[in-house]
C-alpha cells in the first residue's frame, strides 16, 4: 500500500459513447465487468455504452449503473496490472459507491442493483422539468450561499457541489435555481451555467429517494472498508458499516463536499490522486483545488499507462 496515494472516482457527467472501448481490447476484465452488470440490470450495458445514443446513457437510471461498472472495471485492471495500492479512496456523488466497491465495503452486483435504484428513485423524486441545477463560476462560496438563500422565496435553492474553489453547483425548484443564477451573476459571478441534468441531485428534494433507497441499503451486507474512503457528507472516513450505510442514505439530499474530501486527502499525507474511470473532471478539480497533488487519468490506455509509471 502507497501511504501517499489515494484513488477518486468520478460521478454523473463523465459519460460518453465509446468510453474505454481501447482499454476492453487490450483487458477482457473490462467486459467481463461490464457482463456482470448486465446481468443484474437485464439489458446489455456494454453494447449500450458503445452502440447506443448519448441521450440514453445521460438517462439517471443508467448513467449511475454505467460509471460504477466503468470504474470497477478500471479498478480490476489496474489489480491485473499490479498497480500501487491506495492507501485512501474517495468518489464523487455517484462515484462514492465505486469507491466502497472497490474498498470491499458492498459486493459489485448488490451496488449495480442499489444504484440503478438510486437513480430511478432520484428522478421519480421530482418530476422531470420541475426541478433544475446550475454551475457558479468565479464566487465566493459564502456569496452563493447568501444568494440561494435570499432567493428561494420557499422553494428550494441551495449549494450541492462544492467542486473546487470557484466552482459550486447549485440546485432546487426551476424558478428559483434562475434567480439564484440571476443573483449570483449580480454579485459577480463570472458565469452562471444551467446543467443538463434530468434531477436537483443532493438537495432536500431528493428526501423521498433517500426515504425509498435507505430500505434497499439496510437489506444489504456491508463491511468494514479495506481502504478508508472520504464520505462527501463529511469529508471523513467511517470504518462502521451500519455508520457507512447511514452517510450513504444522507449522501442522496445533501451537499458533496468535494473541495474538504480533497484537503482531507492532502492533509491524510496522499500526494498523488488516480481518477478511476472515464474523464479527467476529478484530475482537473484536483489541480484547482491543490496544485501541489499529482493528479493522473486512466480514461484510455495511455493514461492508464502513464497512471501506472507514476503512480
Amino acid at each position: 500500500m502507497n501511504n501517499q496515494l489515494a484513488f477518486v472516482f468520478p460521478g454523473q457527467g463523465s459519460q460518453k459513447i465509446g468510453m474505454l472501448a481501447d482499454i476492453a481490447e487490450q483487458f477482457p476484465v473490462v467486459q467481463a465487468t461490464f457482463e456482470e452488470a448486465s446481468q443484474v440490470l437485464g439489458y446489455d450495458l456494454w453494447d449500450r455504452v458503445q452502440n447506443g445514443e448519448q441521450e440514453q446513457i445521460n438517462l439517471t437510471e443508467c448513467t449511475q449503473p454505467l460509471l460504477l461498472t466503468a470504474s470497477v472495471a478500471m479498478w480490476r485492471v489496474w489489480q491485473e496490472r499490479g498497480g500501487a495500492q491506495p492507501s485512501l479512496m474517495a468518489g464523487h456523488s455517484l462515484g462514492e459507491w465505486s469507491a466502497l466497491v472497490c474498498s470491499g465495503v458492498v459486493a459489485f452486483a448488490d451496488a449495480v442493483d442499489l444504484v440503478r435504484r438510486r437513480g430511478a428513485y432520484m428522478q421519480e423524486a421530482v418530476p422531470q422539468g420541475v426541478g433544475a441545477m446550475a454551475a457558479i463560476i468565479g464566487l465566493d462560496d459564502e456569496v452563493i450561499v447568501s444568494a440561494c438563500r435570499l432567493v428561494s422565496n420557499g422553494e428550494v435553492a441551495v449549494p450541492v457541489n462544492f467542486n473546487s474553489p470557484g466552482q459550486v453547483v447549485i440546485a432546487g425548484h426551476a424558478g428559483a435555481v434562475e434567480r439564484a443564477m440571476e443573483a449570483c451573476k449580480e454579485a459577480g459571478a463570472k458565469r452562471a451555467l444551467p446543467l443538463p441534468v434530468s434531477a436537483p441531485f443532493h438537495t432536500p428534494l431528493m428526501r423521498p429517494a433517500a426515504d425509498k433507497l435507505a430500505a434497499q441499503i439496510e437489506a444489504t451486507r456491508f463491511e468494514a472498508p479495506a481502504v478508508p474512503v472520504v464520505h462527501n457528507v463529511n469529508a471523513q472516513t467511517e470504518s462502521d458499516p451500519a455508520a457507512i450505510k447511514a452517510l450513504m442514505i444522507e449522501q442522496i439530499y445533501k451537499p458533496v463536499l468535494w473541495v474538504d474530501c480533497t484537503k482531507a486527502l492532502k492533509d491524510a499525507g496522499i500526494e498523488t490522486v488516480v481518477e478511476c474511470g472515464p474523464g479527467k473532471v476529478l484530475s482537473g478539480l484536483c489541480k484547482r483545488i491543490d496544485r501541489t497533488i499529482k493528479a493522473l487519468a486512466t480514461e484510455d490506455v495511455a493514461s492508464l499507462e502513464n497512471a501506472l509509471a507514476e503512480a
